[in-house]
């Protein structure tokens, strides 16, 4: 009895493990290859989650990612076509589209990164070396900003323009490299430029450019500020001139007028009682020309003194 038990449960164990090696799993994330002694069976490709059957201990199951991934490339130091060097740093993403291929060309994913690094590296340091800086760093010729101040103006004078431009430049490395990953079973999604940066010379060459610029913009507005202020003198002149023109008529008009009524008044009273009018007048000139300390030599017989000599008569 002991060793009929015995043999129940080893057959039991091999049951199970057949079993075991009869069903396979794949879940929603995944697909797989199935092989034969290393070759693929028919319909080896399977993508769709659920529970299946294989043939135990001959078949074999290669399991692959479904969902996109990410690449990571390492920064690379690239000349431009202007000959100024720059650090690149890229990243991609990209999913197995045929399994079967991805299996027989790479094998693994981690193979398959390494693929990537060779196909997008050698794409990117392409199609940069081949473009001008202004265009690997920048892809349009207007500024990032919600209104364009008057300085923004003066900066687009000197800012140099692009003529082809980093969003193009990475549709061409996309382009290019998709094609390359193809014969991986690979298909590449998307590229982009996660940063960009001078290397030092560079950088020293950028900062002076920037300080230059700065001058030359500083130096535009001194010219533009004395432009107008020569223009705000010349109108400030001219109206000077202006009101000082009409203030000289208004006051000779003024005393025109009033130089005609004075002499109205004087003929007025003058015609009114002429000796008297000569009497006041006369009293005004003693007033002004005879002074306590003044001497004064003249005739006796001069009408200056014609009421005086009158007044000494009575």
């Amino acid at each position: 009895m002991p060793g009929k038990k015995v043999i129940f449960y080893i057959f039991l164990l091999v049951v199970l493990i057949f079993i075991g090696n009869s069903i396979y799993t794949i879940n929603e994330t995944e697909q797989v290859v199935i092989t034969q002694f290393g070759d693929p069976i028919d319909n080896a490709i399977k993508k769709d989650a659920g529970l299946y059957l294989k043939a135990p201990f001959i078949w074999e199951i290669h399991r692959f990612e479904k969902r996109f991934q990410k690449w990571d490339g390492y920064p690379n130091q690239i000349p431009t076509k202007d000959k100024k060097y720059i650090w690149v740093d890229t990243t991609a993403r990209w999913r197995i589209m045929d399994p079967l291929k991805f299996l027989k060309s790479v094998g693994n994913e981690q193979n398959a990164l390494g693929r990537l690094d060779d196909i997008i590296d050698s794409t990117t340091r392409d199609l940069v070396s081949r473009n001008l800086l202004i265009d690997v760093v920048r892809s349009t010729n207007r500024l990032t900003t919600l209104e364009s101040s008057e300085e923004d103006v003066h900066q687009e004078e000197f800012r140099e323009t692009i003529t082809f431009g980093q969003k193009a430049i990475l549709e061409q490395i996309l382009a290019s490299a998709k094609k390359l990953a193809l014969q991986y079973g690979i298909e590449l999604l998307d590229v982009r430029i996660k940063r960009i940066n001078y290397i030092e010379q560079v950088l020293v060459k950028v900062y002076e450019r920037m300080i230059s610029e700065r001058k030359r913009i500083a130096e535009q507005y001194r010219s533009e500020g004395q432009g107008k202020k020569a223009e705000i003198s010349g109108l400030k002149e001219k109206d000077l001139r202006k009101i000082r023109s009409v203030a000289y008529k208004t006051a000779q008009e003024i005393i025109g007028k009033a130089d005609a009524e004075a002499t109205r008044v004087y003929a007025e009273a003058y015609n009114k009682d002429p000796e008297f009018y000569a009497f006041v007048k006369s009293l005004e000139t003693y007033s002004q020309t005879v002074k306590s300390n003044n001497v004064l030599i003249m005739s006796t017989e001069s009408d200056y003194y014609k009421y005086l000599k009158n007044i000494k008569a009575r």
